[in-house]
């Protein structure tokens, strides 16, 4: 009884449907049995004015309502004397509500799974030591919080405990715990393990990993796409056509049973639901892979995409130089010159300064503490650091501080110098390198093995530099030297199209806004990248773009097939129906099947044949610090 007291709460005009049919069949073994047409016929009716009355407000709203030929189903099997067929009509208008939840619910299951994980109140540390548990909105940075055993973080954090163990899968489909030290960051989403731990918050809840997450899977979860708004429109010629078919039968033959017959198997669902239910399930397997795709439109570019266009330094490449080599002048030793740049660069945000202390640090060597330093854009760092100034920066800065012209160290391809003097003498030069990701080749190769028939990579880089990656990833198309506007203009020219553009910094927010889809490495990326892109991959692996392209592909596919393969069974039951050997209750049952199979066709989307012949080699280096 609660069931069905459940049912009637949500889905009261298909148990209504039901409880008409069980008393109908009462009726007919009894004297009641003459009020059974006017039961059924009477309440078919209703109906048909309620969804009647539903494609009026579609129209009123500027979109087509497409159940015009149910409608018109149960008016003429009504009028025909058809009734049991007129209600099975009716049960699949109204069925086919309960059907569409469920199949919506089994698509959008794993997109929504995030939203279950999703922390409200953290035990904040006070002053004297104890908890209090407090809303995750009046967190602030620098506080202290205790998340227990397999509990969810709540904010992004660092460790303050000495060790901590984390499950990151529903981040980034990681399903290994990642092991972290003190000092190392924490992402709001993880649930942490078996022990009790201590972090610092360094964001507010708002401007967290997870909720932003959340809300990119709200955003996707309301979305629609262009191919489903396809779907709405091919009513009109299959429309046309049922009706075309039911006018000739009932012309030809004489007979108005016909044109009830034909138009019961004449069923909108493969429009009104398969489509849908088919990209919902695409981004669902696409949230599985690490990939949150913000609106299902992006799916159907996806599918006709011919141009990726890529961002080397962080996307292509780590996007972190190591330090490779120092090369001290002759008064100097290597040691000394590092840890003098280090200690100046430890107050830079820069991401060359973070490697340079990272080669410091490698090297064991303690940094001092500076009595000032200041940064100069796009030049270098000023410090005063053991009573010496030292100054880190590109060769024409530190030669503009030395009061002379320094000497170019020797460079080979990929690499980069930082150079150093101390007290106005050229102390040295530093060389990294920004190392290739292991698995960007098999990526790119995947791309044009998909049917990508150009691959571009923009860069600010220098020519050398840029040509040096573009040959290790056989990329024939560079453009390097490109400030933003740079990149933005050279992808609105590129083709063919559409365009894919892949990017991780602030400074690629522009030209993933201009990409016809703009995909964003979040994981550990750019807040403005990821809000700019259409697409944002989690994981901090560039396979995830050839994955998102394959599950793209293939969900149009699915989509597609299961409107034609939905409408195609539909005409050929309406052909038979045209020549008088399908009754109307036969054909309305045969077409709740044809609906069935249609709607499980769509569900095809939520496996995983996309992705087969796809390379998807992990990122072998965890790099929880990368900038």
């Amino acid at each position: 009884m609660r069931l069905l007291v459940l049912a009637a709460r949500h889905y009261p005009w298909v148990v209504g449907t039901l409880l008409v049919a069980a008393a109908a069949a009462v009726m007919m073994a009894t004297p009641a049995r003459e009020l059974v047409p006017w039961l059924l016929g009477g309440y078919a009716l209703v109906v048909a004015a309620r969804s009647a009355w539903g494609m009026v407000r579609d129209l009123m709203a500027g979109t087509l309502g497409i159940d015009l030929l149910a409608v018109t189903a149960i008016c003429a099997t009504v009028a025909v004397g058809e009734y049991w067929a007129a209600l099975v009509v009716v049960l699949m208008l109204t069925g086919g509500e309960a059907l569409e939840d469920y199949a919506a619910h089994r698509a959008r299951r794993d997109l929504t799974s995030l939203l279950s994980h999703a922390p409200e109140r953290g035990h904040q540390i006070r002053p004297d030591g104890t908890t209090e548990d407090v809303p995750i909105a009046d967190v602030r940075p620098g506080d202290r919080l205790v998340v227990r055993p397999h509990e969810t973080v709540p904010v992004d954090a660092t460790l303050v405990s000495p060790s901590g163990t984390f499950d990151e899968s529903t981040l980034t489909g990681e399903s290994l715990p990642v092991d972290l030290t003190v000092g190392q960051e924490v992402l709001s989403g993880a649930v942490n393990g078996s022990s009790a731990v201590t972090i610092a918050a360094t964001r507010s809840a708002a401007d967290s990993q997870f909720q932003q997450i959340v809300a990119l899977v709200a955003e996707a979860a309301e979305s629609k796409s262009r191919v489903v708004r396809l779907a709405d429109r091919f009513a009109v010629p299959f429309t046309a056509v049922a009706l075309g078919i039911a006018g000739t039968a009932w012309w030809l033959s004489g007979e108005a049973v016909r044109f009830a017959e034909v138009l019961v198997v004449a069923t909108p669902c493969p429009l009104i639901i398969a489509a849908p239910v088919a990209f919902m399930a695409g981004m669902s397997r696409a949230a599985r892979e690490g990939v949150i795709v913000k609106s299902s439109a992006t799916l159907e570019v996806f599918h006709r995409a011919r141009t990726v266009a890529f961002d080397k330094t962080g996307t292509l490449t780590w996007g972190r130089p190591d330090l490779t080599d120092v090369r001290p002048s002759d008064a100097f030793e290597a040691d000394d010159v590092l840890r003098l740049a280090a200690s100046a660069e430890q107050y830079s945000a820069h991401t060359l300064a973070a490697s340079v202390v990272a080669g410091a640090q490698r090297r064991g060597l303690a940094r001092s503490p500076a009595e000032h330093a200041d940064e100069v854009t796009a030049g270098g760092v000023r410090a005063r650091v053991d009573g010496r100034d030292v100054v880190v920066g590109k060769r024409s800065f530190v030669a503009e501080a030395v009061g002379s012209d320094i000497a170019a160290t020797p460079l080979t391809s990929g690499e980069l110098a930082v150079y150093v003097a101390a007290d106005r003498t050229y102390t040295g030069a530093l060389v990294l390198r920004d190392e290739v990701r292991p698995n960007a080749r098999a990526t790119i190769a995947d791309l044009r093995r998909q049917g990508i028939r150009h691959i571009l990579m923009l860069t600010g880089d220098a020519e050398a530099t840029a040509q040096h990656v573009a040959a290790e990833l056989a990329i024939d198309d560079v453009r390097a030297g490109c400030l933003p506007a740079d990149k933005v203009a050279a992808v609105r020219a590129v083709t063919p199209r559409p365009v894919v553009m892949v990017g991780d910094g602030v400074n690629d927010a522009p030209v993933l806004a201009t990409a016809d889809v703009g995909i964003a490495m979040g994981a550990r990326g750019s807040t403005a990248a990821s809000e700019s892109a259409d697409v944002v991959i989690l994981r901090d692996d560039i396979s995830r773009v050839a994955r998102a392209l394959a599950v793209g592909r293939e969900t149009v596919d699915v989509a597609l097939q299961s409107i034609w393969f939905g409408i195609s069974l539909s005409v050929a039951l309406m052909l038979v129906a045209a020549f008088g050997v399908l009754p109307a209750i036969v054909g309305a049952w045969l077409q709740e099947a044809v609906d069935v199979v249609s709607i499980l066709w769509a569900l095809r989307a939520v496996g995983s044949r996309g992705t087969r012949g796809v390379r998807t080699a992990e990122t072998p280096r965890a790099e929880p610090s990368r900038v």
